[in-house]
């Protein structure tokens, strides 16, 4: 248990890392919904992933979330907001070979977000085979970071435009009656030899304010015309 969540220790017994994030608004789309952008209405493990390596990564490590405590009320706003049709494959983005043209290719679709956010969330930091040090001594790094403000890049909730700031865990009570089955979400990607993606997905569930985030997750196909 941590401040009363009950947590996955890590194989060697350690209890998670903690870092509490917070943003004025924040967009985790659900992939079933493919014209409009409505967001799930809490943070998806992978979002957290995502925040935890904007303030510290190195390919040594990866990072195992187990619980994300919702803090605040969950409050939606709708938004309209510009896209583009026209995506370039990866290899010609990075040789820049391919031009967008985001003006002849531009969409405008509806989103539903959510405001005012906040979040704690409990990770493990898993070191790779190849990696130097024991888990202990990226935690402590990711640890003085976050008490630094310390980041690679400034992290976001779900997109850029929601910027979202960082810290230790401090006492604000999360929302202990939010209980709500929320569907199927993304667990985590793997990428096999021929670089193609697997993805696992869990049916997630806050309980008490808890998103509770299973070891490993089923492994299925992108809904149908997703990625």
């Amino acid at each position: 248990m941590v401040d009363g969540v009950p947590v996955r220790r890590s194989q060697e017994g350690d209890l998670p890392v903690v870092v509490q994030v917070t943003a004025e608004g924040a967009l985790f789309s659900r992939p079933e919904l493919k014209v409009e952008r409505v967001s799930y209405p809490v943070m998806t493990p992978s979002a957290a992933v995502g925040v935890l390596e904007s303030i510290y990564w190195k390919p040594e490590i990866r990072y195992e979330v187990v619980a994300i405590e919702v803090l605040k009320p969950i409050r939606q706003f709708t938004i309209r907001r510009n896209e583009t049709s026209d995506v370039a494959p990866l290899a010609e983005a990075l040789k820049g070979t391919r031009r967008v043209d985001t003006a002849a290719n531009r969409d405008q679709r509806n989103a539903v977000c959510l405001r005012d956010v906040a979040y704690r969330i409990h990770a493990h930091v898993v070191p790779a085979p190849h990696a130097d040090k024991p888990a202990a001594a990226y935690r402590d790094q990711l640890r003085r970071r976050v008490r630094k403000g310390a980041c690679f890049q400034h992290p976001y909730l779900g997109t850029r435009e929601f910027s979202a700031d960082f810290g230790p865990p401090d006492d604000t009570p999360r929302q202990a009656t939010l209980t709500e089955d929320i569907g199927i979400m993304l667990h985590s990607i793997h990428r096999d030899g021929d670089g193609k993606p697997r993805m696992e997905w869990f049916a997630a569930r806050v309980e008490a304010g808890v998103l509770q985030v299973p070891a490993r997750g089923m492994e299925l196909a992108l809904p149908a015309g997703v990625g």
